[in-house]
């Protein structure tokens, strides 16, 4: 499963938001999340709110996630606060015949998403994002210094 690239997409007046193909393939086959509202299997994934954007993981990388979080006994308040604003966030989504997610109002209000959205595929994980929020938060100013953090971490990426 890799995720890959950048697609602009508009909202219907529903608030359905249409997943390019690419991305929709890129789910495993057998990441069946058990029966749906229709009492089917289906792939599934789970979208949730983090970093002013909207998350998507695997249904499998989700489920591993909400594991490693019930593991840590007697959180701190931040981690209580994370896991509201992630766990809470959390809701579980398969695509329609035509690879349509109905986004909910709350999902819509964090995400400031009204007509248009960017998604972005990340390897392991998409987002989707208000145009104008993703502009701003790759601004030369966010990325200034990051070649050296990525070094740090034993990528070399200098062009």
């Amino acid at each position: 499963m890799v995720f890959r690239g950048r697609f602009s997409r508009n909202l219907d007046q529903k608030g359905r938001l249409t997943l390019p193909p690419e991305l929709r393939a890129a789910f495993p086959a057998d990441d069946a999340a058990g029966p749906d509202a229709s009492g089917s299997s289906s792939c599934a994934f789970v979208l949730t709110t983090y970093d002013g954007c909207l998350v998507a993981f695997s249904w499998k990388d989700w489920t591993e996630l909400e594991e490693k979080f019930m593991r840590i006994p007697n959180p701190s308040p931040r981690v209580r606060a994370f896991r509201r604003l992630v766990i809470g966030g959390a809701e579980r989504h398969v695509p329609d015949a035509q690879g349509r997610i109905l986004l909910s109002p709350d999902h819509r209000a964090y995400a400031a998403l009204e007509k248009e959205a960017t998604i972005l595929g990340l390897v392991d994980r998409f987002e989707i994002w208000n145009p104008a929020a993703l502009r701003a938060s790759m601004a030369p100013e966010n990325l200034e210094g990051v070649t050296e953090e990525l070094a740090a971490s034993g990528i070399d990426f200098s062009l």
